[in-house]
C-alpha cells in the first residue's frame, strides 16, 4: 500500500471482520511536535494474547484466502523506517486498538493519501456499524459521528447521490479546515 489511509482501511476492515459494531478512527498531524499519529479502536472479538504477539508477523494470518498477512506487518515498518512505531492492544471480547505514530516530516513517510474517500468507503460499505473520524491538526479538531447523519437521513440510503455528496463535502471541508498550515502549502503546491 502507498497511502496511509489505504492501511486505516484495511485495519478498519479488519475491525468489520472482527465483528465491531463502533470502528473509531483518529488521525492526528502535528507539525510543533513533527508526528503523524493514526488510532484505530473498535469493540469486536477482540484477539487473546498470544494472537497479538504474532499479529506483526507477516506468516500469520486469520485470512483463509491467503498465508500471509501483510497488512501490519508492512505498516509496522513503515511506521519504524520513520522514527515511528506500531502498537496493538486487543483482549477477547472487549475489542482491538492499533496506533501508529511516524515522524511527520521524515521523507520516507508515506503520504497520508485520500482520506475522505477511505472514510467515506467505510461508512458506506458497511452501513451496520457506528463510525466515529476525528481529525486534529495542530490541536484543532474535526470530529465525524455516522450515528446522527443515519438518524437524520430516517432510512434513506446513504449510496443515494446527494447524500454522498454532503457526506464527501462535509469529511473533504472538516479535513481541510483543520489542516496544519504547511500541509495546506504543501497540497496547494
Amino acid at each position: 500500500m502507498r497511502e496511509l489511509s489505504l492501511h486505516l482501511l484495511d485495519i478498519a476492515e479488519n475491525s468489520v471482520n472482527a465483528k465491531a459494531g463502533n470502528v473509531e478512527i483518529l488521525v492526528s498531524e502535528d507539525t510543533r511536535t513533527d508526528r503523524l499519529r493514526m488510532t484505530i479502536q473498535d469493540d469486536g472479538v477482540g484477539m487473546d494474547a498470544e494472537t497479538v504477539a504474532r499479529v506483526t508477523d507477516p506468516f500469520v494470518t486469520s485470512r483463509t484466502t491467503r498465508k500471509v498477512g501483510l497488512g501490519l506487518p508492512f505498516l509496522k515498518m513503515a511506521a519504524e523506517s520513520c522514527n515511528g512505531y506500531l502498537s496493538v492492544q486487543s483482549q477477547k471480547g472487549v475489542g482491538t486498538r492499533v496506533d501508529v505514530e511516524f515522524r511527520l516530516s521524515h521523507i520516507d513517510r508515506m503520504p497520508l493519501g485520500d482520506l475522505t474517500s477511505t472514510i467515506l468507503s467505510l461508512v458506506i460499505g458497511f452501513p451496520q456499524v457506528h463510525w466515529t473520524f476525528t481529525y486534529l491538526g495542530n490541536g484543532n479538531e474535526f470530529i465525524f459521528d455516522d450515528r446522527p447523519v443515519k438518524e437524520e437521513l430516517e432510512g434513506i440510503s446513504l449510496c443515494e447521490p446527494e447524500v454522498l455528496q454532503c457526506l464527501r463535502e462535509m469529511i473533504s471541508e472538516g479535513i481541510q479546515a483543520n489542516q496544519p498550515v504547511s500541509q495546506i502549502s504543501n497540497l496547494q503546491s
